[in-house]
């Protein structure tokens, strides 16, 4: 029998891929239109190199840091993703988890669980919103989850509605009802994914398609995913005088996710951002955008003295941290790994993702001779050239 511990994020993929139906599973490793940004986000580390000593290396680093005002255990915490319907406790679970290594949630508002169970899971606890509806609707939405107890606002700006996947994405049903599980049925039971399903009628549930951090007031019916994406496809795009307008209603820290670009990285400081992420969603938005770790150098050149600077997308291990880190990051967010988690071993898997880069941290750490991810900088680094991107460099230049 296969021990429910793994030893590496890789090995939390194939274990999913064992586990779900293709088309749950083909969902989680997509990216948009060709994939290049996908790639490129786990390539560029592997382009960087490493600088170790080997004496006198320290054996007991201090991985503490503090996001958006909340004390962390290591450098990395949760990314918000939306519908994690790979497992049946979902957000729920990697809150768990998440608190259980004393690391933030970021629970997005299209996730499928309230914001009140997430944060009763983990106090600490960031939720995130797109620009939906109204200024009026937005203000309400963070309003809620203020009242709930988030500690912190993450507004996701980078989304311009591609929906071309070359490599055959599968589409996500409207909802789960009779009719989709009888299309979907033959996936499961000829794929033999009865490990999947019986983790739902052992809870005597479906998974669940519905996003209930979309309303203002938890009482009202949640919409079903496609509602909601529909409601977010005719809203109007927000400017930034309206992100300004809502930082002034939201009371505590915001990020602002999606920067790439120079101008962009100061237009949010400008509009009261307390901490930004440079991101590329995971490569599933704007194909051919560089890998983030390209793009963060000169994005903490350019404004890290005045916010925090946090990067996402293709950490994979512990070194990837390292990396991040030494390239200026204070911290990073990991998105599909912890959801491959959840599919192999639900909250425990989650933990176990945790557990792995913690420790591949503590490693590239003692390698480096550094007692803390603070102490990491850019000569920790073999950079090789043109390695990094830049991108709005005529704006910084005028």
């Amino acid at each position: 029998m296969r021990r429910a511990w793994f030893e590496t994020v890789i090995e939390a993929r194939r274990r999913a891929k064992r586990k779900l139906p293709k088309s749950v599973y083909k969902a989680l490793i997509a990216g948009s239109q060709k994939g290049l940004t996908l790639r490129d986000n786990v390539a560029a580390f592997d382009e960087l190199g490493l600088t170790p000593h080997i004496v006198d290396l320290p054996t007991e680093p201090d991985l503490t840091t503090t996001v958006m005002g909340q004390e962390l255990s290591m450098p990395v915490f949760i990314s918000p993703t939306g519908v994690q319907a790979v497992h049946p406790e979902a957000e729920v679970a990697v809150a768990r988890a998440a608190a259980s290594r004393g690391t933030a949630m970021g629970l997005s508002s299209f996730g499928s669980h309230a914001v009140e169970d997430v944060v009763a899971a983990n106090p600490k606890t960031f939720f995130q919103s797109y620009w939906v509806g109204t200024k009026e609707d937005m203000a309400a939405r963070a309003e809620r989850a203020q009242e709930a107890g988030a500690v912190g606002l993450i507004l996701t700006l980078d989304w311009v509605f591609a929906d071309g996947r070359d490599w055959g994405s599968p589409a996500i049903p409207s909802a789960i009802d009779f009719s989709t599980m009888l299309q979907h049925a033959p996936e499961v039971i000829l794929g033999g994914k009865f490990s999947y399903l019986w983790e739902y009628v052992k809870r005597l549930r479906l998974p669940e398609l519905s996003v209930p951090n979309m309303v203002a007031d938890p009482s009202e019916e949640a919409p079903q995913f496609f509602d909601a994406y529909g409601q977010w496809m005719n809203s109007e795009q927000p400017t930034w005088s309206d992100i300004a307008w809502l930082r002034q209603r939201w009371d505590g820290p915001l990020m602002i996710k999606g920067i790439t670009r120079i101008e962009d990285a100061k237009a949010a400081v400008d509009s009261g951002a307390s901490t930004i992420s440079v991101s590329n969603h995971g490569g599933n938005n704007f194909d051919g955008t560089p890998g983030s770790i390209r793009v963060l150098p000169e994005v903490v050149d350019a404004v890290g003295d005045e916010v925090e600077v946090i990067m996402d997308g293709g950490i994979r291990r512990g070194y990837d941290v390292v990396k991040a880190i030494a390239m200026g990051a204070k911290a990073v967010m990991i998105g599909r790994a912890y959801l491959w988690g959840l599919a192999a071993n639900g909250q425990a898997g989650v933990a176990n993702v945790l557990d792995i880069i913690s420790d591949g941290i503590k490693s590239g750490l003692m390698g480096l001779g550094a007692t803390s991810p603070s102490q990491l900088r850019r000569e920790n680094l073999i950079i090789p050239p043109q390695f990094a991107r830049t991108a709005g460099e005529a704006e910084r230049e005028n």
